[in-house]
């Protein structure tokens, strides 16, 4: 039970995920076949959805933006400040800090990770782990997106007797800046609220807010 306890913020959102995914699949493969019957085409069934380039965009173009919306703000809460906010560093802490302040190389203790101790590009590379990986997994699927958009594309495009279209020409297609900017959007907006009414706002207990007493203009204080 205590190892439950330790794990359950990342295991509740684990399977909230699994259980979001799992009503996108059913959800989607209904409106896919209702779709179908309008355009005068055979359903299909729901293994054929879950491996169609339909199912495969609409996946992808959603975790494209939320690893987007990370890594952005892994980067840019190195360098920018919002006073007020918990989810900014103090305001004389902008940038990389000192290495004292990180806790790496002389300064590292004998629990830090094996890498911070170590010298060279591994310090370096460890020191901007979590900002590479976000920024990685961001870039591959949005080029998943982009590969199963223009299969899904194509699919239309044939099926409405016009021709399909290569993949470089898909990139300046309206259908993949639509779906591309409709999830950036959203992501940003909800960055910025969570940043601004952070300032004003108090959830008690949570370390998203700063505690309920706690002075509106007071920064990076978490409760």
């Amino acid at each position: 039970m205590r190892r439950l306890r330790d794990h359950s913020l990342g295991s509740v959102f684990g399977l909230l995920f699994l259980l979001a995914l799992v009503g996108q699949a059913f959800a989607g493969h209904a409106d896919f076949n209702a779709q179908q019957l309008t355009n005068g085409l055979p359903p299909v069934s729901l293994g054929r959805y879950l491996t169609s380039a339909s199912f495969a965009v609409d996946v992808a173009e959603n975790w494209q933006s939320e690893y987007l919306q990370f890594f952005l703000f892994i980067i840019l809460t190195v360098w920018l400040v919002q006073k007020g906010s918990p989810e900014s560093k103090p305001l004389d802490k902008a940038g990389l800090e000192s290495d004292r302040d990180q806790h790496v190389g002389q300064h590292a203790s004998a629990a830090s990770p094996a890498w911070a101790k170590a010298p060279g590009w591994r310090l370096g590379v460890y020191s901007n782990s979590l900002g590479i990986v976000m920024g990685v997994v961001f870039v591959l699927a949005w080029l998943a997106q982009s590969v199963a958009g223009v299969a899904a594309y194509n699919e239309r495009q044939l099926s409405q007797l016009q021709d399909p279209v290569s993949w470089a020409a898909y990139l300046l297609e309206p259908d993949f800046w639509n779906r591309t900017l409709q999830n950036w959007q959203s992501e940003l907006l909800a960055v910025a609220s969570m940043v601004i009414l952070s300032i004003y706002l108090r959830q008690r207990g949570s370390p998203e807010s700063k505690p309920v007493g706690t002075a509106h203009g007071v920064t990076g204080v978490e409760g």
